[in-house]
């Protein structure tokens, strides 16, 4: 049998040599899992939103930082943290928890030029449980760490972005209920995935978990719908579509995320 629905809701794996096949299963096996997607249930909704909800990103195109902000040494973390970001980074995405149970959040995009500028920032939402140090499969919280950000997908067509991009109609809003804010069905319009528990390189729906099964896998930025998620880190829809027109592959971008006494 085939599957068509987001890696996280199964523990299984699938051979990384195969190119990605849109899988389905029935809903008897789907894992109470970070951010997984059915694709054989309607989005409680009825259909996706027609505009973003946040007004769009705060963001130079010419080089300048933005609202005449100066340039800083370096990025505003603590030095453990600091000491995790590759020194070849040039674009960071840094994701600041309200509190280490809370699911909201503030996400800020920075460059390095001549030091390093903060370009952007939106409001958005993480797992519902809030953060952890060591993210388990179901735990219903964010990981928390400096991961890389190579690929991306969704519904709809690339926006042009330089990052590797998987178009897929396997890209469903998981049927989550109103505990939670993914479910609606443009939640997965565009996706980033986070390097956390996965193979770089591969489709975000791509099922690999290097460090096992039991970390869960499956942590995405995508589409904000105002309330938690089942791990992922979700901002406003314009926000995702600059950041896919921003991050290039050369530029080694990374998103350091955790609640703000972690950072």
């Amino acid at each position: 049998m085939t599957y068509a629905l987001h890696p996280e809701a199964f523990t299984r794996r699938v051979d990384a040599a195969v190119s990605f096949v849109a899988p389905r299963t029935p809903a008897a096996q789907v894992t109470d899992s970070a951010d997984r997607a059915r694709s054989a249930l309607p989005s409680p909704t009825g259909g996706p939103s027609t505009s973003p909800t946040a007004p769009a990103p705060d963001a130079s195109t010419t080089g300048a930082p933005a609202n005449g902000a100066s340039a800083n040494a370096s990025l505003p973390l603590g030095a453990a943290m600091l000491a995790k970001v590759p020194a070849t980074s040039r674009q960071v995405l840094v994701v600041e928890g309200a509190g280490p149970s809370s699911s909201k959040a503030t996400v800020r995009y920075y460059e390095r030029r001549d030091g390093w500028v903060q370009v952007a920032s939106w409001k958005g939402h993480v797992g519902k449980s809030g953060w952890a140090s060591k993210h388990r499969e179901g735990d219903l919280k964010t990981p928390v760490g400096v991961f890389g950000l190579t690929d991306a997908g969704g519904r709809l067509a690339d926006p042009g972005t330089k990052l590797s991009y998987d178009r897929s109609s396997a890209f469903r809003a998981p049927d989550a209920g109103p505990a939670f804010g993914d479910s609606a069905a443009d939640s997965f319009d565009y996706v980033i995935a986070i390097n956390y528990n996965r193979v770089k390189g591969r489709s975000p729906l791509d099922w690999e978990r290097p460090a096992g099964v039991a970390r869960g896998g499956g942590i995405w930025l995508h589409v904000d719908h105002d309330g938690p998620t089942h791990g992922c880190v979700t901002i406003p829809k314009s926000a995702l579509r600059y950041l896919l027109g921003r991050l290039q592959p050369s530029q080694k971008p990374v998103v350091v995320m955790g609640p703000a006494q972690s950072l």
